[in-house]
């Protein structure tokens, strides 16, 4: 789960990470005393949305005055700020965070997350800040540092330094500079984030060192053990439907095709995807709904599904296990009766069940094209597509 800048850097100040003096607002009214608690003008405005990029999308303004503070927060709350990293779609602004102006001497990465390859947590970090991450290590890997940490130990102060000295900053800042890291690497463990990352990390003219931005992302499957972070969660920075699925427990993400996927687990996911683009099509978003499904929980799923316009066929691929193929069928057809669904329809089904499933379509009047293994399936879904692209 992301969260915002401005609830990253509260979570920063409770663990001794530096952070400029500001004052978060959601409405013009209150800009007067929020520039009064964040200090003298120059102050910067920063649209609050969960995206990178925000500078380059115009979400993010240097103002002089009071009146100029009022005039540039009444142009970006509550408008939709579109950035490189949301989509054409873009993300809406409610909050804005207004902090003092520093005067940078330096800009420095330092960030943590979890590396699936050595299965440990991994810091990294660079004297290259401002700059995206991954095109320092894309294109200069020389200039990032890793550090990785071994998870039975955790991380120590001598590692700490040898982050430090890799940056190649002024001694005299090693204490300030390796307690940051060492709070840094506390907060991910103790909130079980997946990620942690200050980008960048300035080196102030006057000599501190203080966390310019901020970013937490925290493992979804964690937070029933962090319920003061879970309700930090902005449902209005993610996808309508992808929030519809979580109400009902099925996993929803959005793409950019034209078939509508429903399969149950992961890796039926992936080579159901595969083989949509092995026969020349795209999928348009892909439904887990899982092991356990009910035939209610496959009627709300379809209906999500349906819910996407991009959608012109929808591909049902299911191997029946805990969810069985006769409860599947009968989910699909009670959708398909509620909702007058007018689209193909191609259902590949195989597993527990599968010929009371195959009956019920067939009994059902409704018209499904059910295939018979994963090749007629695509062959079939290759022939929808055709059909629709003709008409």
């Amino acid at each position: 789960m992301k969260i915002h800048e401005f609830q990253a850097k509260q979570l920063f100040n409770a663990y001794n990470i530096p952070t400029p003096k500001g004052q978060i607002v959601t409405s013009t009214e209150e800009i007067p005393q929020a520039v009064e608690h964040a200090g003298d003008f120059p102050l910067v405005l920063k649209a609050q949305v969960h995206a990178g990029g925000r500078g380059k999308g115009g979400g993010i303004k240097i103002v002089n005055t009071v009146e100029e503070a009022i005039m540039v927060s009444s142009g970006l709350l509550g408008k939709t700020l579109v950035t490189p990293q949301t989509g054409e779609e873009g993300k809406p602004i409610n909050h804005l965070l207004i902090e003092e102006v520093l005067h940078v001497a330096k800009e420095l990465y330092l960030g943590i997350t979890v590396d699936r390859i050595k299965t440990c947590v991994t810091v990294l970090a660079s004297a290259e800040g401002g700059m995206e991450i991954e095109k320092i290590a894309a294109g200069t890997p020389e200039k990032l540092f890793t550090e990785n940490i071994d998870p039975g130990i955790g991380l120590r102060p001598f590692q700490a330094n040898r982050i430090f000295f890799s940056l190649g900053l002024d001694p005299a800042l090693s204490r300030k500079m390796s307690g940051i890291i060492l709070n840094l690497y506390r907060l991910f463990i103790d909130k079980d984030c997946s990620l942690a990352e200050i980008n960048p990390l300035i080196v102030t003219k006057g000599g501190d060192i203080i966390a310019l931005d901020a970013k937490i992302n925290v493992d979804d499957n964690a937070l029933y053990r962090h319920p003061d972070i879970a309700s930090l969660r902005d449902l209005g920075q993610e996808n309508p439907l992808e929030v519809e699925a979580s109400r009902y427990n099925l996993n929803y993400i959005k793409l950019k095709g034209n078939v509508g996927c429903m399969v149950n687990g992961a890796g039926l996911a992936m080579a159901t995807m595969d083989l949509i683009k092995h026969v020349g099509a795209a999928p348009a978003n892909f439904l887990d709904v899982g092991g356990g499904a009910t035939s209610q929980m496959v009627t709300e799923g379809l209906k999500i599904l349906l819910s996407d316009t991009d959608v012109k066929v929808i591909f049902i691929n299911i191997f029946g296990g805990i969810l069985r193929c006769d409860t599947l069928a009968k989910g699909v057809v009670e959708a398909a009766r509620q909702l007058e669904i007018k689209l193909p329809m191609v259902i590949r089904l195989e597993g527990t069940n599968v010929e009371p499933g195959r009956q019920i379509f067939a009994e059902s009047g409704l018209s499904f094209t059910v295939a018979n293994g994963m090749g007629d399936a695509a062959e079939k879904v290759a022939e929808a597509i055709n059909s629709v692209n003709s008409e």
